[in-house]
């Protein structure tokens, strides 16, 4: 079997992030990165096509954020979340208060935060009744803390489209924690917002590319990833590093013929929430239905940290996954708790077993997550390399194996747990 060129993937990286750059979904640079995907897998498959559906396009054409700071207004950063509506050019002016996500909720009255700019510590709201109360509290806008992440920059996130679509949004914008520190330590009392722009119905794309088998199990083996970005994130690591990875797995793989298919998907529209991958399995229900395994990637190409694997599978097949990434000198850190934050959970809540990989250099994840600053610089070909050798093998194995069906699948204990976390973050929908 051939090896992955650190060459290759550093040319499919560098054209994403460099050549295009930043590419929101549903947007030119993400159609360019889509189409590009797609002529370089005609080079080694027999067929790739870009599979449209609608999203949303953040179409921001400016933002401020102004904080009232020893009676004078100082103008601080601030990144739109996806999904949010802007001020439409008009500037909203708000008391602003603090409301601590991780223990605010418990309070049985929000109605205090009505009309008011808050200053929303965490970016995440994972709880459906919680977004449901805090819209129904009509604050004026929310200045949402990323504390995964505290610095002195604002990162860049959306709002989970079921919530939205649900409950309404108001204008809610990334800020930098350190900022939200010095308004808190100096009591601040106003805010103002003012964001011009808005959203526009668009089209994303994925791509679609397969090495066709004939095994009659109809069982599909996928190497997946994701064109898109964050506002202002070039994306080299998030996740120019999977659309290179699939590249060269199709390459790969491409060498022999093999009795299962094999599947090259780059969704679009990840960074909304998985909005492709969940448009990927509405529209192939039927294939889905019959099984196969899935190995994702995002954010799996920091030169320095720890790789880790997020499995949601059968004991065998962790087991297999194991066996052959530590025979390859590969060792990393095993996470089976259901994350519904990346293109593979979708395929998990369909009953689709396998991996999705990843490396964090913090203990949360990496230090230049949805930030500019994510560019090649930052990362090891040879990491990447190393993983995509690990991976052509076991998508060879489970693509031309007699039987399979002991890798394919959940591990019967987290059936119930994916089922609540779906329910939780994508309110039921199918």
């Amino acid at each position: 079997m051939l090896c992955a060129m650190e060459a290759n993937l550093e040319k499919t990286i560098r054209h994403l992030s460099e050549t295009i750059g930043v590419r929101l979904g549903g947007s030119k640079e993400e159609y360019a990165a889509a189409t590009y995907m797609q002529k370089e897998f005609q080079k080694y498959l027999p067929s790739c096509i870009l599979e449209p559906f609608p999203v949303n396009e953040r179409c921001v054409e400016s933002e401020t954020l102004e904080i009232l700071l020893d009676g004078q207004w100082r103008k601080f950063g601030g990144s739109l979340l996806g999904g949010a509506p802007t001020t439409d050019g008009k500037t909203v002016e708000a008391e602003l208060v603090f409301f601590d996500s991780h223990t605010d909720y418990q309070r049985q009255d929000l109605s205090f935060l009505a009309g008011k700019a808050v200053i929303h510590y965490g970016v995440h709201i994972q709880n459906v009744d919680d977004y449901r109360r805090l819209m129904e509290a009509k604050p004026a806008f929310l200045l949402m803390v990323d504390t995964r992440h505290p610095g002195n920059v604002p990162l860049a996130d959306g709002l989970f489209p079921t919530y939205v679509a649900a409950y309404g949004a108001v204008p809610s914008v990334n800020v930098a924690a350190f900022a939200a520190r010095e308004w808190v330590a100096k009591k601040a009392p106003k805010a103002r917002l003012t964001i011009a722009g808005g959203v526009r119905k668009s089209n994303s794309y994925n791509v679609i590319g397969e090495l066709p088998g004939t095994a009659p199990d109809g069982k599909i083996i996928y190497a997946c990833g994701h064109t898109d970005t964050q506002a202002g994130c070039p994306g080299a690591d998030d996740n120019a590093v999977a659309c290179a990875i699939t590249l060269e797995l199709a390459r790969i793989l491409s060498e022999t013929p093999h009795k299962r298919t094999i599947r090259f998907i780059d969704f679009g529209t990840e960074e909304q929430l998985s909005v492709g991958s969940c448009a990927y399995l509405a529209a192939h229900a039927d294939e889905i239905k019959k099984g196969g395994f899935i190995c994702n990637f995002d954010e799996c190409g920091t030169a320095i940290g720890w790789t880790m694997l997020h499995v949601n599978a059968t004991p065998e097949a962790r087991q297999f996954v194991k066996e052959v990434f530590n025979r390859r000198g590969i060792y990393y850190v095993e996470d089976r708790i259901p994350q519904p934050f990346d293109d593979f959970f979708p395929f998990t809540a369909a009953g689709i077993g396998g991996y999705s990989c990843e490396r964090s250099n913090s203990e949360i994840s990496i230090d230049y997550h949805h930030r500019a600053d994510d560019t090649i610089d930052k990362l090891s070909m040879e990491i990447v390399a190393r993983h995509v050798d690990a991976t052509a093998e076991i998508m060879a194995y489970l693509a031309d194996a007699e039987n399979v069906d002991k890798f394919c699948g959940l591990d019967a204990e987290h059936v119930r747990e994916v089922e609540a976390r779906w329910q939780e973050t994508f309110v039921g929908e199918r």
